[in-house]
């Protein structure tokens, strides 16, 4: 690789940063639902998970496709194709479980990246039984736990940029892993849209 093509490849911290900003951006923006409550809704939510799945892994494995330096430069615009298709996923998962109205950030970012790191939400998302009590938490907590998760996600991507230089195998891994994490997505969100949420005030952190 030239010394010029390594130059335009970005640094760890400006990985890190991109990443965070396009987390925080994920989650304030609850996308729109078609999906109606259904009186049995797990076989729906189910349905959407499944082809919410299929179409992450096809998105990762074409952008994956471009070997070496061009390849790299596909990371992060398949992260967050990825994750949006994830998140309207989560959006509709809620809507068929007729929990739209009460969506909001703090359950977005839990369903989205609880898989990633179950510690971050302890304080922001716990189980009781059949319930999950949701805090609504402040600005500055929710961008404490963006930073982190930014952190943790980077070591991901700085991992999976590897495989952009091993032509169609590491497109096939690509696509394998989106798939993988787009139904863990889906089993957080169903468990929790499943259950009776309750939405705490928020407190100072």
């Amino acid at each position: 690789m030239t010394s010029k093509a390594l130059a335009l490849i970005p640094s760890k911290n400006d990985v890190r940063q991109k990443v965070g900003d396009a987390i925080l951006d994920l989650v304030l923006r609850v996308p729109h639902t078609a999906e109606q409550p259904l009186d049995q809704p797990q076989v729906r939510a189910q349905a959407i998970g499944r082809a919410a799945a299929r179409q992450a892994s096809m998105l990762a494995s074409t952008m994956a496709l471009p070997p070496g330096f061009f390849g790299w430069l596909t990371v992060l615009p398949e992260l967050v194709g990825v994750w949006k298709l994830q998140s309207q996923m989560v959006a509709d998962i809620a809507g068929v479980y007729g929990k739209s109205a009460s969506m909001n950030r703090e359950q977005m970012i839990y369903c989205m990246f609880k898989h990633v790191s179950a510690q971050l939400f302890r304080d922001v998302v716990v189980r009781v039984g059949e319930r999950f009590l949701i805090q609504r938490a402040s600005s500055a907590f929710m961008r404490s736990v963006v930073q982190k998760l930014g952190a943790k996600v980077t070591q991901n991507v700085l991992g999976k940029s590897v495989s952009r230089f091993v032509p169609l195998l590491g497109a096939v891994g690509v696509g394998a892993y989106a798939y993988f994490d787009t139904t863990q997505v889906a089993r957080t969100a169903m468990a929790l849209f499943s259950s009776d949420i309750v939405i705490e005030e928020i407190k100072a952190r």
